[in-house]
């Protein structure tokens, strides 16, 4: 009887340790969507204004908009040395979203980047001269002049339709050469009031500028919101 009570401890034991030690697997499964749009139809979008003095296209535009294909450039033009140029709308940026949307800071990298100053601001043809509630210059002399700790612009919650810029106030329209959407809306863009900004870009070619055939580089717009009330 003794060894029965013993090895029924031991079992006891065992199946304890068996129960501290078991890993359990689960599986369970969900579905994810999202679209994969032309530039000029997503949450954020990008719009087109201002036409390069190269071709008078839009500065904004999609050389091929086949499926794959679709790259947004910026192109700006040709210019001598001691040149200075302002595009006071190169691009427009355009939130879609149902609630606000931070831009934080804007950066430039790429050839002669140290030539080009990029302003945000709300006057589609007005030739920004200094910070302000309506204008703020985002990079100057090719160095972004904020960080992501903070904000240059809010744009309003958007409405969805990417057809119109302002609530629906204002139509955007598509230019079937550059392949972009465009406005040239004279409606002023608000900060924090409107869902959309305007892009200025400032060309200051020195008069030692060397010539470069294609000086190309990447700006980056960085994005920040929250959805919780």
């Amino acid at each position: 009887m003794r060894i029965d009570r013993r090895l029924v401890l031991i079992g006891v034991m065992l199946v304890v340790l068996s129960m501290t030690m078991a890993t359990q697997y689960a599986t369970t499964k969900v579905t994810y969507s999202f679209s994969i749009v032309h530039p000029s139809e997503a949450d954020i979008r990008f719009i087109g204004s201002d036409n390069s003095s190269t071709d008078n296209l839009r500065c904004l535009r999609i050389s091929n908009n086949a499926t794959g294909s679709k790259f947004m450039t910026l192109e700006l033009g040709d210019f001598f040395p001691n040149t200075e140029k302002n595009y006071t709308a190169a691009f427009g940026i355009v939130n879609e979203e149902q609630f606000p949307v931070n831009i934080t800071y804007i950066n430039i990298s790429g050839i002669n980047s140290s030539y080009v100053d990029l302003w945000v601001h709300g006057d589609r043809d007005a030739d920004y001269t200094a910070d302000g509630a309506a204008s703020v210059m985002a990079v100057d002399s090719g160095v972004a002049q904020y960080t992501a700790n903070d904000v240059i612009w809010t744009l309003a919650a958007g409405d969805g339709d990417t057809t119109t810029i302002n609530g629906a106030a204002e139509n955007t329209h598509w230019d079937p050469t550059a392949n972009i959407q465009y406005s040239i809306s004279d409606t002023d863009a608000v900060n924090e009031t409107d869902d959309y900004v305007w892009v200025g870009i400032s060309l200051n070619i020195p008069e030692d500028a060397g010539d470069a055939a294609a000086a190309t580089g990447t700006i980056f717009i960085h994005f920040k919101s929250s959805t919780i009330t």
